[in-house]
């Protein structure tokens, strides 16, 4: 796993998470649709007792996924926090958290740090080299 492979990891679960989350509000609004029909006519049984019920339950199990996602999200950062300080040049730290941790475009990150683009990037492949991995391989 390279260095930027290895930071870009909190953005990409933050994504996943994200994903879930709407996940989930599309299920909610599909719960809320559910009805029920009565009708005087026989029907096959179907395993499926209620498509409300079916979809509370596929809410709770996303939940539970997001929840579990949040909590490696939280140790990563943590992590990741670790290794940034671990670089001895401010300046690289703090374009490493605007990129990494507050995920920040590079656009955003040069008018907040008062630099052209092209130093940003510059300055980045500085930070990069600067970075040393764990060396055990981070949960995706």
């Amino acid at each position: 796993m390279t260095t930027k492979e290895y930071l870009e990891q909190a953005f990409r679960l933050d994504q996943r998470i994200n994903s879930k989350l709407s996940q989930i509000t599309s299920l909610n609004e599909l719960a809320m649709k559910c009805t029920s029909t009565i009708t005087g006519m026989p029907h096959n049984p179907s395993p499926s007792v209620s498509s409300m019920e079916d979809a509370i339950c596929k809410i709770i199990d996303l939940e539970d996924e997001i929840n579990h996602d949040i909590q490696l999200l939280v140790d990563l950062k943590r992590e990741i926090v670790q290794v940034i300080k671990k670089v001895d040049n401010l300046e690289c730290q703090t374009l490493l958290e605007l990129r990494y941790l507050c995920f920040k475009t590079w656009e955003e990150i040069a008018v907040e740090m008062n630099y052209c683009i092209d130093n940003v990037y510059k300055l980045h492949r500085k930070a990069l080299s600067k970075i040393r991995v764990p060396h055990e391989e981070a949960v995706q």
